[in-house]
C-alpha cells in the first residue's frame, strides 16, 4: 500500500496538532481568552450608531424672529445645502437668536462631518448682518450625550433645606462621580443655582426718568456677566437675573449708583428689591406620573423640590462598571443626605439594563449548545456529539476574543449574531467527526493506526468543507454594506458571523481530531 500524501491544509493542522503536546494547553487557552473577553468587553443594550449633526446659534441683539429668519435663518440654510451628506435642516427663529439643527446621513464619520459644518459657517462670516453675535457651531455628539444612569434628588416632606444649600450639596456628588474612570459628562437638570435677583419697580423707574438700559449698564460696570432680563411681571416690577463675578455681597448691589437725579445719587436699592436667592427664571414645577394597576389613566403628583442627575459614559466603555460605580458613589453620600432631608432614586439604570440582556442571551446560548449536543447524540453517537459539543463552545470562545480585540462591545446584536452562526459552526466540527467514524470501519483502513485514520478523514473533507464554508461566509458580507440606521444597528452579523465561521473550520482541523482520539473508542483490526 502505498504510503497516503496530505493534500490540503485541514490534513496539514490535524497531523501537526493530533500528538502534540501543546494541543490541550492551546485549547485551554482559547477557552480562557473566550471567558476573559466575555468579561472585560464593554456591556451595552444595544450597539451604538454613528449619528452626526450639529447645531449653529446666531445671536443678533434687539432682532425680531422674522428678521432673523430672513437675515440669519435663510442664508445659512442655503449654506448648509452645499455639504455633502446632510439629510435634515430644521431652523428656528426666536427673538434675538436663531437655531439651525443639522443633521447628517447614518454613517458619515462624525469628526469630518463636524469640521465641514464649522468649515461652512466660518466662510460665510462676512454675509452676515452687522450687528451679529460670532456664530456658536455645537456638534452632537451621540457618544456622550445620551445618559446611562439618571438619579433624582428630592426634599423629604418635612424639609426646609434652602435650595442654594441643596444645590451645592448635589454639585459635590456630581464632581465626585465626574471624576470616576470613562465618564464623560455630568448634567444636573432641575437645579436651582445661586444667583442675585433684582426685581425693579417700573413706577419707580419712570418717576426718575431712568431707563432700564441705564440700570443694565451700571450693573454691568460690576459684573463681567451681562444681566438677563425678564419680562414685566404681573406685579408691575421686572426683573434682573444671573448677576455674578465681581460681586461678593448683596450691599455691592445695593449701593451701586445708577444715575443723578437733580444732583443727588440714585442708588439700586431704591429702584428695587434686591435678594440673594436662586434662579428663579429657571424654576418648574416638577411632576410625577405614575398609573394604578387597576386604572389605564395616568395621574399626576406634584414631586416639589427636585434635582436630576444625569451621568454619560465615553465611547467603547462598559455601561455596567460605570452605572455601578456611580450609583456606590451616591450610597457613599446616603447617610450626609439623609441627615439633609433629601432623598434619591435611580430613575434609569442602563447599566443594569445592559447587564441583564447580555445574561439573559449567554444563558440562551447555553441552552442551544446544550439542545444541538442531544439532537447529535441519537445520530452520531454520544462519544462523536461529545466531541462536537466541546468545540462549539471553543469556536465562541476564540470569536470572542477576535471582537474583544477589534474593539467591539458585547451587546444583543452581537449575542444574537452567535445565535444565529450556531447553526453553522457545528456543521465543520460535524463533518470531520462523521468522516473520521466513517473511516474507522472502512475496509481500507485495516492496519491502520487511529492517528493515520483521522489525518486522512480530515484531509479527505477539507476542500469541500472549506468551499461550503467560504460560500456561507460570503452570504454574510453583504450585509456589512447595508446602509442607514439598519446598517449601522445590524453591522455585529457581517462582522462576527464570518469570524465565527472562520473560526469553525480551525477548530474543526486542530482540536476536532485531537478530541476524536481522546474520546473516540477505537479497536485496531489486524
Amino acid at each position: 500500500m502505498k504510503p497516503y500524501k496530505i493534500k490540503n491544509i485541514a490534513g496539514y493542522l490535524a497531523d501537526t496538532f493530533l500528538a502534540n503536546p501543546l494541543t490541550p494547553i492551546v485549547a485551554f487557552a482559547i477557552i480562557l481568552l473566550g471567558y476573559l473577553s466575555l468579561e472585560m468587553m464593554p456591556r451595552e443594550e444595544d450597539p451604538q450608531i454613528q449619528v452626526s449633526g450639529g447645531s449653529i446659534v446666531v445671536g443678533i441683539p434687539g432682532a425680531t424672529p422674522k428678521e432673523i429668519e430672513n437675515v440669519i435663518i435663510k442664508p445659512l440654510e442655503r449654506r448648509i445645502r452645499e455639504i455633502k451628506g446632510v439629510e435634515y435642516i430644521y431652523g428656528t427663529a426666536k427673538n434675538n437668536v436663531g437655531v439651525i439643527n443639522v443633521q447628517y446621513y447614518i454613517g458619515q464619520d462624525r469628526e469630518a462631518s463636524n469640521l465641514k459644518l464649522y468649515d461652512k459657517v466660518m466662510q460665510h462670516m462676512d454675509k452676515l448682518p452687522k450687528g451679529t453675535m460670532p456664530p456658536l457651531v455645537k456638534p452632537f455628539d451621540i457618544d456622550i450625550d445620551i445618559p446611562i444612569v439618571t438619579i433624582a434628588f428630592y426634599k423629604n416632606s418635612n424639609n426646609r433645606l434652602d435650595n442654594v444649600k441643596l444645590y451645592k450639596t448635589i454639585r459635590e456628588i456630581q464632581q465626585e462621580i465626574n471624576a470616576l474612570d470613562n465618564v464623560s459628562k455630568t448634567v444636573l437638570t432641575g437645579v436651582k443655582k445661586p444667583q442675585f435677583n433684582v426685581f425693579i419697580d417700573l413706577q419707580k423707574l419712570s418717576a426718575y426718568h431712568i431707563s432700564l438700559g441705564e440700570v443694565a449698564k451700571a450693573i454691568r460696570s460690576i459684573s463681567t456677566n451681562a444681566p438677563e432680563i425678564d419680562t414685566t411681571s404681573s406685579t408691575g416690577k421686572l426683573t434682573v437675573f444671573g448677576i455674578k463675578n465681581a460681586i461678593e455681597d448683596i450691599d455691592d448691589l445695593k449701593n451701586l449708583i445708577v444715575a443723578q437725579y437733580m444732583g443727588a445719587p440714585i442708588y439700586l436699592k431704591s429702584l428695587a428689591s434686591i435678594k440673594y436667592s436662586y434662579d428663579v427664571q429657571n424654576f418648574q414645577s416638577v411632576l410625577f406620573s405614575y398609573q394604578k394597576e387597576d386604572s389605564n389613566k395616568l395621574e399626576f403628583v406634584d414631586a416639589g423640590e427636585q434635582i436630576t442627575l444625569s451621568v454619560s459614559k465615553l465611547k467603547g466603555s462598559n455601561a455596567v462598571s460605570i452605572a455601578k460605580q456611580t450609583i456606590a458613589e451616591v450610597e457613599k453620600n446616603a447617610e450626609k443626605l439623609k441627615a439633609q432631608g433629601v432623598g434619591y432614586i435611580v430613575t434609569r439604570n442602563y447599566g443594569n439594563r445592559a447587564n441583564e440582556a447580555v445574561n439573559e442571551l449567554v444563558h440562551h446560548l447555553v441552552i442551544t449548545i446544550l439542545i444541538i449536543a442531544m439532537i447529535l447524540i441519537p445520530f452520531l453517537g454520544w462519544r462523536e456529539s461529545l466531541v462536537v459539543t466541546i468545540a462549539v463552545p471553543m469556536i465562541l470562545a476564540l470569536t470572542l476574543f477576535v471582537a474583544y480585540m477589534t474593539d467591539q462591545t458585547i451587546n444583543r446584536i452581537t449575542l444574537f449574531a452567535f445565535l444565529l452562526s450556531l447553526g453553522l459552526i457545528v456543521d465543520d466540527a460535524i463533518i470531520v467527526i462523521e468522516n473520521i467514524h466513517r473511516r474507522m470501519h472502512l475496509p481500507e483502513s485495516k492496519g491502520l493506526s487511529f492517528a493515520k485514520i483521522i489525518v486522512q478523514a480530515t484531509d479527505e473533507i477539507g476542500p469541500s468543507t472549506n468551499i461550503a464554508t467560504i460560500a456561507i461566509m460570503l452570504t454574510m458580507i453583504p450585509m456589512a454594506f447595508v446602509g442607514g440606521m439598519m446598517g449601522q444597528f445590524m453591522r455585529p452579523i457581517p462582522l462576527n458571523v464570518p469570524v465565527a465561521l472562520a473560526v469553525s473550520l480551525f477548530v474543526a482541523y486542530v482540536f476536532a481530531p485531537y478530541l476524536a482520539k481522546k474520546i473516540l473508542k477505537f479497536e485496531e483490526r489486524g
